[in-house]
């Protein structure tokens, strides 16, 4: 199981962050490292001495019976008893059955017993999303088990692991209880990476009902932050009841400007931000999480809450939060953002130090960034990201703020989505969205430092 200290010293990295930066100033800004070669699956273009090894595929029979579900989404890995757990979201609606587990004819759906299907769509039209674990034997890079996890939910898109060992898993949906669907939709599920079954989902209402991107957990105060996938989005804290246990409940807030309440992040018609910059936030408390209007980031910023523009991707790490916000800026390609929390982050002293938000990156220029989407923090401390659009490609950042790229989809054009490196960092998990493909990505990452 994933200690809380092995997961503070695996996002933290500081002093391989520190070597990892002196190291990839050397790489030219903004291209890709001169010797390239595509892998054998011809799926994705990486530096010389480098292998992508498909590891799972959209329809391969799993341990459990069922079909791996396609469109993969957002991942995490963890350390398990010297082996490694994938845990990947599966970003399906109920339909078209041929992307979820239980085949085209859903002749296998009659093995899911009632109380394991979040939705069970009385039957008819469950919810095909959730998530799937992999165990994965890194040392040989093969996967030695897979298995459906979360069923009956709606559009799994990312999440983000907690310090306790566990994947959050959001649902980027708020279809209402309808005559197709029994219940409504917009949480968050917690799946345990121990867990070796098909889980009974409960749904984390407190940490608010909306259109659900990823969270990531500060190891330190045990506080989860979240993203929405909404042009005009806020950005969420829960401060949990009791850590490490978020079914109790908690308190939802939304991120403020100081200086500026209601004030718009997202540089679309004039600049109100700019890169570099760093202004102090506020937290206000926010009421009615759970109705049944999607109507939460509307409230909160007639509270006072900042705009953001489709944030998506979210990790901690370097001690800061840093999340994506897809169509940022003025050219609306793409921002990354990172908060630092405050020393008395959650409490009442927080307002005599508070937390701060930076302008991570905003290049304006598509052959720089796109759409950025799910990211990592890697193991020497550089943010890792991949691109919602087509010819799209894995692109790191420095903590100086230098965007350079890793490797670069070649054969379709999908979406990237879920990068996550293993807790050895050794091998870099990466989901080829639309053909439902899961890629172990290895080789020599100290040559890219030099």
């Amino acid at each position: 199981m994933t200690t809380r200290r092995n997961f503070i010293r695996q996002s933290l990295a500081v002093s391989a962050g520190i070597a990892g930066l002196n190291q990839f100033l050397s790489i030219p800004a903004l291209a890709m490292p001169k010797r390239m070669m595509q892998t054998d699956e011809k799926w994705l273009e990486l530096p010389e001495g480098f292998t992508a090894r498909m590891i799972s595929k959209w329809g391969d029979k799993m341990s459990d019976g069922f079909f791996v579900p396609g469109k993969g989404d957002g991942m995490a890995a963890f350390n398990l008893n010297e082996k490694v757990v994938v845990i990947r979201n599966h970003e399906n609606s109920p339909l078209p059955a041929k992307f979820g587990p239980y085949g085209e004819d859903m002749a296998l759906f009659s093995k899911v017993n009632k109380l394991n299907a979040f939705d069970y769509g009385y039957g008819k039209t469950p919810g095909l999303g959730g998530t799937t674990t992999l165990i994965y034997n890194e040392s040989k890079q093969v996967v030695e088990q897979q298995f459906l996890s979360l069923t009956g939910t709606y559009r799994n898109c990312a999440g983000g692991p907690t310090p306790w060992g566990s994947w959050l898993s959001c649902e980027e949906d708020t279809s209402p209880k309808s005559e197709t669907s029994e219940t409504k939709h917009g949480y968050n599920f917690e799946v345990p990476a121990a867990n070796k079954k098909l889980l009974t989902p409960v749904p984390l209402k407190e940490m608010g009902r909306f259109n659900h991107e990823a969270v990531c957990v500060d190891p330190t105060t045990g506080i989860v932050y979240q993203t929405e996938d909404r042009s005009d989005s806020l950005i969420y804290r829960f401060i949990p009841k009791e850590p490490e246990k978020l079914h109790l409940g908690g308190t939802l807030q939304a991120l403020v400007i100081r200086a500026s309440k209601a004030f718009d992040t997202r540089n679309w018609e004039t600049p109100t931000l700019n890169v570099g910059e760093t202004v102090d936030v506020e937290w206000i408390t926010l009421s009615d999480v759970d109705a049944d209007a999607d109507d939460l980031r509307l409230r909160g910023h007639a509270q006072g809450a900042a705009l953001f523009a489709r944030g998506e991707g979210m990790w901690y790490g370097n001690k800061e939060i840093y999340f994506a916000c897809t169509n940022g800026g003025a050219k609306k390609c793409g921002q990354v953002f990172k908060y630092i929390p405050s020393p008395s982050e959650g409490k009442k002293e927080e307002k005599d130090n508070p937390g701060k938000l930076v302008l991570f990156a905003e290049p304006n220029n598509m052959d720089i960034l796109k759409f950025c989407d799910n990211l990592t923090v890697s193991p020497w401390g550089d943010v890792i990201l991949v691109e919602d659009s087509k010819d799209s490609y894995i692109r790191g950042i420095t903590p100086e703020g230098k965007i350079y790229n890793i490797g670069r989809n070649v054969g379709s054009d999908s979406e990237l989505a879920g990068l996550c490196f293993s807790p050895s960092g050794k091998t870099l998990f990466v989901n080829v969205q639309t053909q439902g493909l899961t890629f172990a990505i290895t080789g020599p990452w100290n040559s890219l430092r030099k």
